[in-house]
C-alpha cells in the first residue's frame, strides 16, 4: 500500500468509504461529515484552497483503502483542520491510520501552528489515534466549527518539534 494524493477518479470510493464508516456508528447524521456538501467532490475541494490537500491510501490494485486531509480552519489564523480521516474495515489495523496522520502532520507543519480536529466520544480507537499523536482534547470546539453533532475536540501544536509518530 501507499499514499499519494487525491485524484477526481478517487472521489467517489472515498465517499464511499466514508459514508459506511459513518453508517457503522449510526453517525449517517445532520452535523456530521454524511452530509458535507464537498464529499463527493474532494479532490476538487481540496485543490481549490490555499496550503490544503487530502491524501488517498492504495493498495497494489490503485484501490482507494482509506484516506486524511489537511485544510485552513475557517476561523483562526494559522490553525488547519485534520479532515475525514476515514480508513476501510478490510485495511484496518495495519498501521494505515498512523501512516495518513505522519503525511498529515508533517504537511501541516509547512504552514500552521496548530492543528485542530471533531470527532465523537464513541470513536474509541480515532481517539486514542489522537492522543498517541499528542493532540490534547479541549472541553468545547472551537469558535467557527460546522460540525456540531461533534463532541470531543482536540488540538495539537505543531512547533512542539515532535517527530510525526505516536507520542507513546
Amino acid at each position: 500500500m501507499w499514499i499519494r494524493e487525491i485524484e477526481k477518479k478517487d472521489d467517489q470510493s472515498m465517499a464511499q468509504i466514508i459514508k459506511r464508516s459513518l453508517e457503522s456508528f449510526d453517525l449517517d447524521i445532520p452535523g456530521t461529515a454524511y452530509f458535507d456538501p464537498q464529499l463527493r467532490n474532494l479532490a476538487q475541494f481540496y485543490k481549490q484552497q490555499a496550503n490544503a490537500k487530502y491524501w488517498v491510501a492504495v493498495n497494489e490494485q490503485d484501490e482507494v483503502v482509506g484516506g486524511v486531509g489537511i485544510a485552513p480552519f475557517w476561523e483562526k489564523d494559522g490553525v488547519c483542520e485534520l479532515q475525514k480521516l476515514y480508513v476501510a474495515p478490510a485495511a484496518q489495523e495495519m498501521g494505515l491510520s498512523k501512516e495518513l496522520m505522519n503525511e498529515a502532520l508533517t504537511f501541516s507543519r509547512q504552514y500552521y501552528t496548530y492543528c485542530y480536529l471533531e470527532t465523537m466520544e464513541i470513536l474509541k480507537a480515532a481517539n486514542n489515534l489522537y492522543t498517541q499523536f499528542g493532540f490534547q482534547q479541549l472541553e468545547s470546539p472551537l469558535d467557527g466549527s460546522t460540525h456540531n453533532t461533534m463532541d470531543t475536540w482536540f488540538l495539537k501544536e505543531l512547533s512542539d518539534n515532535r517527530a510525526d509518530s505516536p507520542q507513546c
